[in-house]
This record gives C-alpha cells, sequence and structure tokens, in this order.
C-alpha cells in the first residue's frame, strides 16, 4: 500500500458509503489523469481511496489554497503531496492566483513523469443540487501536456448522502462507475489552442456524464 496508515483509515470509514465499484479494470498501469464529478465532499474520499486501495498508486489533487492555513489539514495535504491552487473568491490577487496555479500546473506534469496519478474535479467546485456544472479547461491542459489517457470516474449518489450545506450524512451508498480510458493523441501539441481545450474537456465531461446517468450541455 502506498499510504497504509491513511488506507487503513480512511479505507474502513470510506467503504461504508460505497455500494459498488465498477470498471477497475478500466485504470491504466501507468500514469493517468482521473476526472470525477463533484457533488459532495464524500467525493473528496472516494477518488483517493479507489487509487489507493485498488491501483496502489501515489494520486496528486488540486485543492484549494485556503485549506493550507489550517495546521493540521496543511500537514494531511502535505503528506499526500496534494497540489494548492489560488481561486479568485478567496484570492483576487490576479498575479498571486496566476502564479500559484501555473506552479499547481508545473507539479500536477512533474508528477505525472514520475509516474503518478493526477485527479481532479473538472468542475471545480461541489454542485450544489447533484447536477454537473460547467468544467474549467485545466484538465485538458494537463493531459495534453502530459500526453497521458483520462479516466473518467462517475460517483453516482454522493449527493443524496451529504450535499453542499449539510453537516450530517445520511446513511446510504454510493455507486462508483470507471469508464474506459479516453486516449487524446489527435490533440496532442495543440494545448495552447483555447478552442481545443473546450474540445476535450466537452469530450471528458460528456463521458463522465454517461457514467452517472446525466447530459453534459454546456
Amino acid at each position: 500500500m502506498v499510504y497504509p496508515i491513511i488506507e487503513l483509515f480512511l479505507g474502513n470509514l470510506t467503504k461504508l458509503f460505497i455500494r459498488k465499484i465498477y470498471g477497475i479494470e478500466n485504470m491504466p498501469k501507468g500514469a493517468f489523469v482521473v476526472v470525477a464529478n463533484h457533488s459532495s465532499y464524500l467525493d473528496d474520499f472516494f477518488m483517493p481511496y479507489i487509487i489507493f486501495k485498488h491501483v496502489n498508486k501515489k494520486l496528486h489533487i488540486f485543492v484549494n489554497s485556503r485549506y493550507y492555513k489550517i495546521f493540521f489539514i496543511k500537514k494531511f495535504l502535505d503528506y499526500h503531496e496534494c497540489i494548492p491552487v489560488d481561486v479568485k473568491k478567496n484570492v483576487p490577487d490576479y498575479k498571486r492566483r496566476r502564479i500559484t496555479n501555473e506552479n499547481a500546473f508545473r507539479d500536477a506534469l512533474t508528477y505525472l513523469k514520475k509516474g503518478d496519478v493526477f485527479g481532479i474535479f473538472p468542475e471545480g467546485s461541489r454542485s450544489i443540487d447533484g447536477k454537473l456544472k460547467k468544467a474549467k479547461t485545466g484538465v485538458a491542459r494537463v493531459a495534453l501536456e502530459a500526453r497521458v489517457p483520462v479516466i473518467p470516474m462517475g460517483i453516482k449518489g454522493s449527493y443524496e448522502i451529504i450535499p453542499k450545506g449539510a453537516i450530517f450524512p445520511r446513511f446510504k451508498r454510493a455507486d462508483i462507475i470507471i469508464g474506459k480510458p479516453i486516449y487524446l493523441d489527435e490533440y496532442y501539441g495543440k494545448e495552447k489552442d483555447y478552442k481545443i481545450l473546450e474540445e476535450v474537456v466537452i469530450l471528458i465531461m460528456k463521458k463522465t456524464a454517461k457514467l452517472i446517468g446525466q447530459e453534459y450541455n454546456y
């Protein structure tokens, strides 16, 4: 196990809320980007649990930099080599945001080149109603520059367990559906073209939406 102690405690808690995991066999042996829809805090635990438990690889995720201001949370995030990013509503200074987020992209590429897994929720924040929101282009940029496949992960049911604004979870269970790899070879070398990034994001999100029985119409 990559993180045996964390997997022991996190895993035992997390799996209480998972009914079934489908498609484990779809995850490749090498480096890849894993993306998931985001409608609950539980999603932040489901993704690493599955990668740690079933792929036994290090997973690096973009995390809002405001969480790094809390000492014990920062220690936890640093231990797992998470990657801080600045969000506009928390960091209004454009220059600072740009520097932080460019560093974040470079870190993601470095980890992928080492053979690790990079995880991201392309919507950026949790959905307030469980429906897919418009995704940002960061996932496309990372995947194209790193030249690795993207694995779509559909999380179905986490909104019903603990939606945004709820304090206590309902004892229900979610299904995790892992789709087949999305290979983006035809787009390599075009990562500076914003229209291409948008096209790639739509492709990724449509495949993710299909896994959870939704549509992505942005």
